[in-house]
């Protein structure tokens, strides 16, 4: 019989924590319980190779699949990916720092809205009580503020006894709506914030807004810290349907991502979070419900149904953000399960329901959302893109963070330049970088129009420096695109692999805005605009995207890099009450398409998987 008492010791560095552990449980799963982060983009299913840790002390042996992520000297000195490593003995275990400050939009495209906060302070000098006028406190501050609200929030009363009389009876009134939720001694009217989560899938983003004047007082950004479950949406779904502990731990983590990025903004605009009193949250349903700590299984099995589309009473508190006492959050509806309230807030940004153009809005990530309108009518889908663009299924992918090719270019005399975040050696390829390197290998042909790499000796008809970067190994067709010499390390390769699950992405996307031009009786020559949003399609080649089908083949022109729209629209809402009747709006007008639902999408799909000719 197994000692279910049995504990076994496990040191992490550089991080110096030590935990104990039942044997036989993962270095990851060790890892996540006790809060340390090991990179991840699968989840810790063994499919992404990114949770690799170096075992200095004790030992685990080397799984299959070590030997197809290390080399073998590697593994000689204690390589091995967390989530197969399965520890019996007590050990000492270095993880390689995390990357939480991936390169990310901060803003994008928008609107200029007219100043008009649902937040008013109203500075009150008031008389005196006496035995002629014995009314209450609460009274004599709403005679004071008639214009404004008669209805209160009980749980104000408790500081303003305090508030009147230790400040002369000279204090400021807070109404938020038709509500008076706090008051001040003396006159605070000056000093009014809000703050705008944009709270993506991989990252998320502050910005702390000065709402007396409508500028940006601060802007943070961080990596999403659910990611050691999953880079995407389905693998988070299906941690909680797995274990329905890890609902409590995602939650958790959303917060302490929201909360550290709303301090942090505090703390260089030099304000105190008491001054905050509404935060606004544009998120996809699936982070929506898990930052709530709502079950999300229903949102990942068919028919996809969400709890709510939206949430009028939230408050600040819910997503875990320390603000003002009564701070509320206003949160955009969603229209889908993969519509969410993010693609509602860039909608509202970019003003798809106003612009007489027609206009493609197209979100670029593992899950793309799509929206067609022309100011009338508006169509939305979502595709399946898989996370190729977030590069977590590519060979050497990684987050667009320091050591990140990004750009990729092949001169006129077949030499391959590319540009690396952050100018330092190239350690792995983000995802416009894949977008790059696939389309400059088909523009010259080392890959066909199938997709595949051409053969050896084809590649040296083309040009014999390309045809020396393709090699073979594990089974498959690798091109060099940074050397040893050039990384001073292992070189960056792109396999034949990565330009399927590119492949998969790109005809996912495709078919479905060719769809919604079908569903407007509109053809692609018809569109006036394409919006790339988020921080993918702000750093996306538009001349490559047009290359691979990604996007309709438009003039260059017509190709806008949209950039932080979902962001954008969080910043109006805080700014100007009438704009979150017009999110609400939004939800209203926008019709759904279901991809799953069309007879003729696998057949369609299988139809783009090639490059344009």
């Amino acid at each position: 019989m197994t000692d279910t008492t049995a504990r076994i010791d496990l040191a992490f560095e550089p991080s110096g924590k030590q935990v104990r552990v039942p044997p036989g449980v993962s270095i990851f799963d060790a890892a996540s319980w006790n809060g340390i982060a090991i990179d991840s983009t699968c989840g810790g299913h063994g499919t992404c190779k990114k949770c690799r840790v170096q075992v200095t002390s004790g030992s685990v042996p080397a799984s299959r699949h070590d030997s197809r992520a290390f080399t073998q000297e590697q593994i000689d000195d204690g390589w091995r990916l967390a989530c197969l490593a399965n520890a019996t003995c007590n050990l000492r275990i270095d993880v390689p720092p995390m990357t939480t400050r991936p390169k990310a939009a901060t803003v994008g495209v928008g609107r200029q809205v007219i100043l008009r906060p649902s937040i008013v302070k109203r500075y009150l000098e008031l008389a005196d009580p006496s035995l002629s006028d014995q009314r209450s406190d609460i009274q004599r501050i709403l005679d004071g503020i008639t214009d404004l609200t008669e209805h209160y929030d009980p749980a104000m009363l408790r500081g303003l006894p305090a508030a009147l009389r230790t400040s002369d009876w000279k204090v400021t009134a807070v109404v938020v709506d038709d509500r008076l939720v706090a008051v001040e001694p003396g006159d605070t009217t000056s000093r009014l914030f809000g703050i705008a989560f944009d709270l993506g899938t991989t990252t998320v983003v502050a910005t702390l807004l000065d709402l007396s004047t409508g500028t940006p007082a601060a802007v943070a950004s961080m990596l999403n810290k659910q990611q050691p479950f999953g880079a995407d949406v389905i693998s988070r779904i299906s941690a909680v349907m797995l274990d329905p502990s890890a609902l409590g731990k995602l939650q958790d983590l959303a917060h302490q991502t929201m909360q550290e990025l709303a301090m942090e903004a505090c703390e260089e605009a030099g304000v105190d979070p008491v001054e905050i009193y509404e935060i606004s949250v544009a998120g996809n349903a699936t982070m929506v419900h898990l930052a709530l700590g709502i079950d999300p299984e229903s949102l990942g099995v068919a028919p996809f149904i969400m709890t709510s589309q939206s949430f009028d009473d939230a408050l600040a508190a819910d997503f875990g953000v320390a603000i003002h006492p009564r701070g509320r959050a206003v949160v955009f509806p969603a229209l889908g399960a993969y519509v969410g309230g993010d693609i509602i807030a860039g909608a509202l940004a970019s003003g798809m329901d106003r612009d007489k153009r027609l206009r493609l809005f197209i979100d670029i990530g593992t899950n793309c959302e799509i929206v067609l309108g022309d100011g009338n009518r508006m169509i939305a889908t979502a595709a399946p893109a898989g996370p190729a663009f977030e590069a977590a299924s590519i060979r050497c992918g990684m987050r667009a963070a320091p050591g990140a090719i990004e750009v990729v270019q092949i001169t006129d005399n077949f030499d391959v330049v590319c540009g690396v975040i952050g100018d330092v050696p190239a350690v792995g390829l983000c995802g416009s970088g894949l977008v790059d390197a696939v389309a400059e290998l088909a523009r010259v042909g080392i890959i066909d129009g199938s997709g595949r790499f051409v053969s050896a000796e084809e590649a040296s008809a083309i040009a014999p420096a390309l045809a020396s970067r393709l090699t073979d190994a594990d089974g498959l067709r690798l091109f060099e695109l940074a050397t040893e010499a050039e990384t001073g390390s292992d070189p960056v390769h792109l396999s034949q692999r990565d330009v399927r699950e590119l492949q998969f992405a790109k005809a996912a996307i495709s078919t479905g805005w060719q769809l919604l031009l079908e569903e407007f009786g509109a053809q692609p020559e018809d569109l006036q605009q394409v919006l790339l949003a988020g921080s993918f399609g702000t750093y996306l080649s538009a001349k490559n995207a047009i290359r691979i089908g990604l996007v309709p083949r438009l003039p260059v022109l017509r190709i806008v890099s949209a950039g932080n729209v979902a962001g954008e629209g969080a910043k109006m809402v805080l700014l100007s009450g009438p704009e979150r009747h017009g999110a609400n709006a939004l939800l209203r007008e926008i019709e759904y398409l279901e991809l799953s639902d069309r007879t003729d999408f696998n057949d369609r799909f299988v139809d783009e998987l090639a490059f344009p000719g």
